[in-house]
């Protein structure tokens, strides 16, 4: 078992810890401190959103202290300390001259460092390591203006897919790559992707919160579930045409008339206009609460995960998937390189036939050993275990800088 223990960790990222959605970095922050002191800073507030947002409470918290009418670092926990810039970055993002633009962002970079070092100071925050969080314009510099012991690119999506990143984030990203001492990555896809440029890059997997998804026969049904006839093969997350390929759904439907499809989640425009929902045997049960995903996912016969492949899901982990397996369902979903880590415990389709042939196989197949080899398999995908392996890449890579 490898521990980190003892150190020293500020972590810099996109997500804010008083985000409304979940947060894989706020999770490894929080699994960090249980033997580390952890510094979390926020992004800092830009121009566009002071100014645009201004009556959000989010940003009116943020302005109140960069007023001083309010103290930035909060601690969390013993040792788990939150910080709020107490700077205004520029807007630069719609710049495309790249000297132009990587001048003003390494403005934006000095002024976030030396806002960081204050707070680091007042912590007597010594020796640290930096945890990036797929932050690549602002923190683009850190390495430099703050000289860690060692730091650390984490890749936990494909964002250069993004309209927002694709500019600057295509040659940017590969060079902060290039310059962290290693980098780690939630998805196979990402590790490979970071190895290109920089060999210190290891796949550490990605930590679930198992305590809502439970093999619990005495969960009822919702009663907009139990209405609908079996077999079920449902789908439980946000219906984007971007992520979900409206085509496997089709067919799948029109294939086997006498299965029910139920779609569990809020639709895009595109879904909305669906043939879809023209078929007697789709249901759309629209958004409903983190608590209540667990009964839903229940009912199903069997789950699905019918992802479209594109540059902004290819290199995706699939958290729903752990989510299913940890209920013990029968799973088919896209085979992507991402997904090979579930292979033994997946249906894995290539093509939209290939779903009805797998539908068929798992409807067939289902046992209680088979639901408790997949429960099983979820549960080695905790945040302890993702922590252990960010810190035998650290060990590993810090024990080669000393030789």
């Amino acid at each position: 078992m490898s521990i980190l223990k003892n150190r020293d960790i500020i972590i810099v990222g996109q997500q804010p810890w008083d985000t409304a959605i979940g947060s894989n970095c706020k999770d490894l922050a929080l699994e960090f401190s249980k033997n580390n002191r952890v510094l979390y800073v926020n992004a800092p507030l830009d121009r566009r959103t002071s100014l645009q947002q201004r009556n959000a409470e989010t940003v009116k918290k943020r302005l109140r202290i960069i007023a001083g009418k309010e103290e930035g670092l909060e601690q969390v926990s013993t040792n788990l300390w939150i910080y709020y810039p107490k700077i205004i970055v520029e807007s630069i993002n719609w710049i495309k001259v790249m000297p132009v633009f990587r001048w003003l962002n390494k403005l934006n970079n000095q002024k976030f460092a030396r806002d960081i070092k204050v707070a680091s100071k007042t912590l007597n925050f010594d020796n640290f390591i930096l945890f990036n969080d797929n932050d690549i314009f602002r923190s683009f510099h850190l390495k430099e203006l703050l000289n860690p012991a060692i730091s650390i690119y984490y890749s936990r999506d494909y964002i250069i897919a993004t309209p927002y990143w694709q500019y600057h984030g295509k040659y940017l990203e590969p060079q902060l790559i290039q310059k962290s001492d290693l980098c780690v990555a939630n998805s196979v896809f990402l590790a490979n992707y970071c190895k290109k440029y920089n060999p210190n890059s290891f796949y550490v997997g990605q930590g679930c919160d198992f305590k809502l998804f439970k093999h619990d026969d005495h969960i009822p049904l919702p009663e907009d579930l139990s209405a609908i006839k079996g077999p079920i093969l449902g789908y439980v997350g946000a219906i984007l045409s971007i992520r979900l390929d409206e085509e496997i759904l089709l067919h799948l439907a029109k294939a086997r008339p006498d299965w029910s499809i139920v779609l569990v989640g809020p639709e895009d425009d595109d879904f909305k206009k669906s043939e879809l929902h023209q078929l007697s045997n789709v249901h759309f049960l629209g958004s409903k609460s983190t608590e209540t995903l667990a009964a839903y996912i229940k009912g199903f016969d069997v789950c699905l995960n019918p992802q479209a492949i594109n540059p902004l899901t290819i290199g995706n982990y699939p958290r729903k998937i752990d989510e299913y397996l940890a209920m013990g369902k029968p799973t088919i979903a896209t085979k992507t390189e991402a997904m090979s880590i579930f292979e033994q415990h997946v249906y894995l389709a290539e093509t939209k036939e290939d779903y009805v042939v797998l539908a068929e196989k798992a409807l067939a197949e289902r046992s209680e050993a088979l639901a408790t080899e997949r429960i099983n398999f979820a549960h080695t995908h905790t945040w302890d275990k993702n922590a252990e392996d960010i810190y035998q890449a650290i060990n590993e890579v810090e024990s080669g800088q000393q030789r």
